[in-house]
């Protein structure tokens, strides 16, 4: 098989590296790719909103299988496309993916299904902001109605801090915030393969979204992450698929748009049971890294499974008992002002510790910088601890002066 990996991030470092793991699959390509993915995968030269030049290179490379990792592209209809031209493709569709791109259309999906979430409002005006941020009280929980890479999250006391973000958001065209109750709970992620009918569970993961170490500065991408999550049972695991994933998958089969690809569910656990924070459309980064680093069925059976609308003859995944711990090295100034164009020199991998690729690419023969979060180091050990151990290890081989990271990853005494 041949398959075709939309994206440039470490997600899609992890992706492609599984695929490489696949004895099902004989070639992997990747656009744009970065620095490391390029030595893995066969890089090809066009961006991931370039809708057509990813038909042309699909059929040009004889491609049997896309698998798109950045919601970007998914916003731009690139599956609707492979779709049209009759390729498969690991991904939903732009109608389907709303309920990423726009979290006030999340909002009334949760609605209709009944899924526990923080109550809402969704405004458009700056005085409806401030009347429903008095509403609710500190802390404040402003989000950004659209795409805004993990950024468009402000969580805050200060509610002149509140207030600037929504006003950033409602400049945007067609701008809007949804304001939500503060909830007050552990959070975990647990990730979905979506046949458009069925759904089954990935291993969950704990994220750490904070820039800084004890969850402080600002909302990132995601500066870390840990599988298992031993908090998380399998009765818990069936309860979110039952009240929340599948119900959602059910709305968009039944309004037709068809989601054939990850469905993301960010959930905070409280006192009243599990509720929705977020969805995503696809995997989630940095959780990809620590999820697939313990997925032992092969990866490609899995996305032709979900392509086929055959996931209810999906035999039961196989996970290694070991834990995964992955650190991203972001850059200096990161998340507001990232610095680029850094040297970087990197360690050997191994089996138990490696080093995916984000921002980074060649200038010349050197290894440089490129992006906001650069690296996403993983360790693999016998219990978290060590896992944790050798993700840090490996992390303090790494010559990349510019840069940051938490030290607080998977730290359980934190």
């Amino acid at each position: 098989m041949r398959v075709l990996v939309i994206g440039q991030g470490a997600r899609e470092h992890a992706i492609v590296r599984s695929l490489n793991n696949d004895p099902n699959v004989t070639k992997v390509f990747a656009a744009p790719a970065n620095a490391g993915i390029a030595i893995e995968a066969i890089a090809l030269n066009f961006s991931a909103t370039d809708v057509s030049a990813a038909i042309t290179a699909a059929k040009e490379n004889l491609i049997d299988l896309v698998v798109i990792g950045p919601e970007v592209a998914l916003a731009a209809g690139m599956a609707d496309e492979f779709a049209k031209n009759k390729i498969a493709c690991f991904g939903p569709t732009k109608a389907a993916a709303t309920i990423e791109t726009s979290k006030a259309f999340a909002k009334e999906v949760m609605k209709i299904k009944n899924i526990p979430t923080a109550r809402s409002f969704q405004c458009s005006q700056i005085e409806d902001v401030k009347a429903a941020l008095d509403e609710f009280g500190p802390p404040y929980v402003i989000k950004d109605d659209q795409l805004a890479a993990g950024k468009g999250v402000v969580v805050t006391s200060d509610l002149a801090e509140a207030i600037n973000h929504a006003t950033l958001c409602l400049e945007k065209i067609n701008g809007k915030v949804v304001v939500e109750e503060f909830l007050e709970g552990k959070e975990v992620s647990i990730l979905f393969i979506s046949d458009g009918l069925d759904v089954i569970p990935l291993s969950p993961a704990q994220d750490y979204k904070r820039a800084f170490d004890k969850d402080l500065g600002p909302n990132t991408g995601g500066m870390g992450a840990y599988s298992p999550v031993d908090w998380i049972n399998e009765e818990l695991i069936e309860e979110v698929k039952t009240n929340i994933a599948q119900p959602v998958i059910d709305h968009l089969q039944e309004v037709n748009s068809t989601f054939v690809g990850v469905l993301y569910v960010g959930l905070i656990i409280t006192k009243q049971g599990p509720k929705v924070i977020e969805f995503n459309a696809r995997f989630g980064d940095p959780e990809t890294q620590v999820i697939l680093a313990r997925l032992q069925t092969p990866i490609s059976e899995i996305f032709l499974n979900a392509v086929n609308q055959n996931l209810k003859n999906q035999t039961k995944l196989i996970w290694s008992k070991q834990s995964a711990v992955t650190v991203i090295r972001a850059a200096a100034g990161y998340p507001e002002n990232p610095q680029t164009g850094d040297e970087i020199s990197l360690p050997i991998n191994s089996s138990d510790g490696y080093i995916l690729h984000a921002g980074t690419k060649l200038t010349g023969e050197k290894l440089v910088s490129n992006g906001g979060r650069v690296l996403s180091v993983v360790g693999i050990g016998d219990d978290l601890a060590a896992a944790r151990e050798r993700a840090y290890q490996l992390n303090s081989q790494i010559v990349y002066k510019n840069s940051h990271f938490r030290t607080d990853i998977a730290d359980m005494e934190r």
